[in-house]
């Protein structure tokens, strides 16, 4: 058989970055797939930070990981680069650090340091400018005295990795970007990175994955809060019956755990504090279902993935569903992370149990009867997390519903003179149960007691389209 001549076909740089920059990552997301490097990277402390400064604003992520060497970083920046890993690590696609990073922002620099003796500092930078110029793959390998002045001395003598971010031209979309309108949306901004981190990542920061430290993630100093959306922490939620299906997919057949929850009735709360926590930052009705897992870490919190519709009396409901990344291909994860959609068999066996679920919780919304007492805790394989009885092992014959914030929680400010205070602004109550409702917090709190949180919430997106600066002095 003759050889066929074969040509290669180079994509333009310009385009296609152009292109790359669209993959559905919005802010939090974006922080969000760097914080997953530092966590693969074995770090036990990542520090956010963002700074207003007009047109000079930027966001840098800092971390005491393992670091990277020249070679290693270098590939970093390459489009699908490839590399090892292993089953627990979140990254699988080489994407991640380049379009996380020029979503947001149109220069981006990697300053690193690798755990090694006499490891030298390496930094890149990826300028989309200079692409756009010169129409070519290319990145700058920076020498220490052309550091942007935000890198610099975050990493004498250790280990670890810095990535900023500048020219942040799909974060500041206004016409006077030194203005306070562009100066309270960053701040928002900062809050609502706060509030995902601690949804995504609260296994991590409350020290529930297996052989690993509990992680500290700051943003502008003020530490991120771990939210767990089954409240085990109150003694009225109760644990209902694990279940393990089997799913099978191009990798091989893996398990997907189930651990389903019912959290109390409000009056069964340890507190109206604890309750408001609780519902989330959708609001009760949005955020039951189910919250999907991948390595521990979470990738969509609340939806029934078209199982069931959403219902005022199955509220209580959430359920914990992990995989592994053996079955990425069954479930359909993105690049982002932020999506994913149930195989067929997998949904053939939830359909059943989200009725009883569904059952249970509306016995308990009602009030006819008492969150049954919890199971006892049972010792888990590794990498699975949660607090409920032996499961029913399924095999299987054989929803894309994206709610992905963290809700609000009380917590100390931390100013200084160079960074956005979120917490100082103002634009939202951090209440207690000895401190007064802010407007947000009593309407919401109103919503949920008259059931009618799915029409507060229609209200407050209108509200911010027809009066932003209103939304947004509200606490939206």
């Amino acid at each position: 058989m003759a050889v066929r001549k074969t040509i290669q076909v180079v994509p333009r740089a310009r385009r296609t970055l152009t292109s790359l920059r669209n993959l559905g990552y919005d802010l939090r997301h974006a922080v969000a797939d760097i914080v997953d490097n530092s966590v693969s990277a074995g770090a036990t402390t990542v520090k956010v930070t963002v700074h207003f400064d007009g047109t000079r604003s930027w966001i840098r992520i800092s971390d005491n990981g393992r670091g990277m060497n020249a070679e290693t970083l270098t590939e970093a920046f390459r489009y699908g680069s490839e590399r090892e890993y292993n089953r627990t690590e979140l990254g699988r696609f080489g994407f991640g650090l380049k379009s996380a990073s020029t979503s947001q922002c149109r220069r981006v620099t990697v300053v690193s340091r690798a755990d090694a003796p006499g490891a030298a500092l390496e930094a890149r930078q990826l300028d989309l400018d200079h692409i756009d110029q010169v129409d070519k793959w290319e990145i700058f390998d920076l020498a220490p005295d052309e550091l942007p002045e935000p890198t610099r001395s975050l990493l004498e003598g250790t280990a670890g990795t810095v990535v900023l971010w500048e020219g942040l031209d799909r974060v500041l979309r206004f016409q006077d970007p030194f203005g306070g309108w562009a100066k309270r949306q960053l701040i928002s901004h900062a809050e609502d990175i706060d509030e995902h981190l601690g949804m995504v990542f609260h296994r991590f920061l409350a020290g529930e994955v297996a052989d690993r430290e509990p992680l500290r993630i700051t943003v502008n100093g003020t530490p991120v809060e771990s939210w767990d959306p089954f409240c085990r922490s109150e003694s009225s939620t109760s644990a209902l019956q694990e279940e393990d299906v089997e799913v099978p997919s191009q990798g091989g057949n893996g398990i997907v755990h189930l651990s389903p929850f019912v959290l109390p009735n409000q009056n069964h709360f340890s507190s109206q504090a604890a309750w408001r926590r609780a519902s989330g930052p959708k609001s009760w009705n949005r955020q039951q279902g189910f919250y999907i897992y991948r390595a521990d870490r979470l990738i969509q919190s609340g939806g029934w993935c078209r199982l069931r519709a959403i219902d005022e009396h199955a509220k209580l409901a959430r359920i914990s569903l992990e995989f592994f990344p053996e079955l990425d291909s069954a479930f359909g994860v993105n690049v982002a992370k932020a999506s994913v959609t149930l195989p067929e068999e997998l949904r053939q066996e939830l359909t059943p149990l989200v009725k009883n679920w569904g059952r249970v919780a509306d016995a308990v919304y009602r009030q006819k009867q008492q969150p049954p007492s919890p199971p006892p805790r049972r010792t888990k394989p590794s990498g699975v997390t949660s607090a409920s009885p032996a499961p029913t092992v399924r095999t299987s014959t054989g929803g894309n519903d994206p709610s992905f914030e963290h809700v609000s929680s009380s917590k100390p400010a931390t100013s200084s003179p160079t960074l956005v205070n979120h917490r100082d602004l103002g634009a939202t109550s951090r209440a207690s149960d000895a401190a007064p409702l802010s407007a947000r917090q009593a309407l919401e709190a109103a919503a949920a007691q008259v059931g009618e949180s799915e029409a507060l919430n229609r209200i407050t997106s209108a509200l911010r389209t027809m009066s932003p600066e209103m939304a947004h002095g509200l606490g939206w």
